[in-house]
């Protein structure tokens, strides 16, 4: 214990303001007795960001403490992970700490919110951070906005992103496409047709507003489609007469003279029994 030092305010919202005003001791911590924390929002680290730091930590070493707690004979870190990370590149065999009394619920709440301060999360990490903070810890929007210092658009409109298909929300996770191209693509609530435009906007490189765009004509035509099939009697008549034959479901697309037939089936003895009747 060599000297003493104060937490700042990114974990002081989650404090005890006499805690924050008594300094704290700070140790110089074995790195081999420190472990990362399983509940560790961030699963993605930037490499070339712990390059930059572990340089900087050969250069100068680990000008801020990183905070842990003890479970047992070792140590799991509550924020400070990527600093750690690159004090082991750097082969540092020791690296200051402030050591805390907290349970397991304290120590998830201050890694949330400690890494939503620091802007350490890609969008994605962000929104399902919001989440758990807001299901686990029974937290309104409004308690969240107040504690994190952000709006509760802000909030809102980044956990938005976790409608998104899985497959591109890890594109969003990867840094292929950007949030705002995520934004863009929420305008569509068919999950396969999110990955169809989300490849397009990679295959083509295309712009967040070159997004919009295409969504909006997509949109357009889809709307074209449906008023033509539905204020047409000719398809209608169609339509009613088909169905009353196969006695199923039958969709029509039309347009220009020209679209699609869709005949429904809802087993395969059913699949059977349309073909028969198409002589097949």
């Amino acid at each position: 214990m060599n000297k003493k030092h104060g937490l700042g305010k990114g974990l002081g919202a989650l404090i005890p303001e006499e805690e924050l005003i008594e300094d704290r001791d700070i140790d110089k911590i074995s790195i081999n007795l420190i472990k990362a924390n399983s509940q560790q929002p961030r699963k993605r680290f930037d490499e070339d960001k712990i390059y930059a730091l572990t340089q900087s930590i050969k250069e100068h070493g680990v000008i801020q403490p990183i905070l842990l707690k003890k479970e047992g004979e070792t140590y799991v870190i509550v924020a400070g992970e990527r600093r750690w990370r690159a004090a082991k590149a750097a082969g540092l065999k020791e690296i200051p700490a402030v050591v805390m009394e907290l349970s397991n619920k304290e120590v998830l709440e201050l890694s949330l919110i400690e890494n939503i301060q620091r802007e350490d999360l890609n969008p994605i990490e962000e929104a399902l951070a919001y989440k758990r903070l807001l299901e686990e810890f029974d937290l309104t929007q409004e308690q969240l906005s107040l504690r994190i210092g952000k709006s509760r658009t802000a909030i809102t409109n980044t956990m938005r992103l976790l409608n998104l298909d899985k497959a591109v929300q890890q594109y969003i996770i990867d840094g292929v496409i950007s949030e705002g191209h995520g934004r863009t693509l929420l305008a569509l609530e068919n999950h396969k047709q999110q990955c169809i435009i989300a490849q397009t906007i990679i295959d083509e490189q295309l712009s967040v507003r070159e997004t919009e765009k295409l969504i909006k004509s997509l949109s357009v035509e889809k709307k074209n489609k449906k008023k033509d099939t539905a204020d047409n009697p000719y398809v209608v008549d169609i339509r009613e007469k088909l169905q009353e034959y196969f006695g199923t479901k039958v969709n029509m697309n039309y347009r220009n003279h020209k679209g699609k037939i869709e005949i429904e089936y809802y087993s395969d003895e059913d699949l059977q029994r349309i073909l028969e009747l198409l002589d097949l």
